[in-house]
């Protein structure tokens, strides 16, 4: 048996809530199902073939193959279309999706940082799975990991992985970090938690050899049309990872953790 070659560029595209009239703090990042089945209509036409990002983690972790042409469609937070006409427009279309789901805002009356919003429940979790999809953790009260005090951190980290495990009935190895926001340090945490792979943001192609703790994804925003998701089925449009993180990267960490120390824990919206 033959090795397949190494894809260069990978697209893992970050999608959050698909909706027509969604609250005005996620907005930004709302693709409209209209736009939306478009979209999955252009990475089908193309010829990428859709993967888990377990599948990609497992190939940065011991080289298991991939296809010639992947590409990975992730879905942050947990929003109320997800367990019903989003995870039907995928398995319509047989793309496999990867969903990172926050335990505290689909828990009603647990503590969270997200603004309100229309939310899947916990309890809807499994249905994911019938749907095709994969679950990954998207922590408790989606914090800023890189700013948060090492317990603090790890009760994150771990609880969310428990809270799903719990409800699926089996392991939870996949994790996002809120905002992408991640460090040396919160990588090591995610990886002493139990999750063998952790997605951050980075609007930015992945690769066949991009970090397994900070897989680079390109983040859907309102404005975006299927011109630019063809753009990045062809491996244009955006660099590809892995790269170091800028000085203006390093300082905007730095002056965030500052902030924390003064304000606690907030929302990054």
């Amino acid at each position: 048996m033959t090795n397949a070659p190494v894809p260069t560029r990978i697209p893992v595209l970050l999608y959050h809530a698909v909706m027509e009239d969604p609250p005005d703090w996620i907005a930004e990042f709302t693709v409209s199902p209209k736009e939306f089945a478009s979209q999955l209509d252009a990475i089908v036409a193309c010829g990428r073939t859709a993967i888990t990002v377990g599948t990609l983690a497992a190939h940065f972790a011991d080289g298991t193959p991939l296809p010639p042409r992947p590409v990975v469609l992730t879905f942050d937070d947990g929003f109320a279309d997800l367990v019903g006409p989003t995870a039907e427009a995928l398995a319509s279309r047989e793309l496999p999706a990867t969903a990172y789901l926050t335990t505290g805002a689909i828990t009603p009356g647990r503590p969270c940082l997200l603004p309100p919003a229309p939310m899947m429940t916990l309890a809807q979790a499994p249905l994911l799975e019938r749907y095709g999809m994969e679950v990954g953790a998207h922590t408790v009260t989606h914090p800023q990991l890189d700013t948060l005090a090492p317990r603090a951190l790890r009760r994150e980290l771990r609880e969310a992985k428990l809270v799903l495990e719990d409800v699926l009935g089996h392991e939870v190895l996949h994790l996002a970090y809120p905002h992408g926001y991640n460090s040396p340090a919160v990588r090591r945490a995610a990886a002493a938690a139990g999750y063998t792979s952790a997605v951050a943001v980075r609007h930015a192609l992945s690769s066949g050899t991009d970090e397994i703790y900070r897989i680079s994804r390109l983040i859907l925003r309102r404005g975006h049309t299927v011109a630019d998701v063809e753009r990045w089925m062809e491996g244009r449009g955006a660099k590809a990872a892995p790269f170091p993180d800028s000085l203006p990267t390093v300082g905007w960490r730095m002056y965030r953790r500052a902030r924390a120390l003064l304000r606690g824990p907030e929302f990054a919206g």
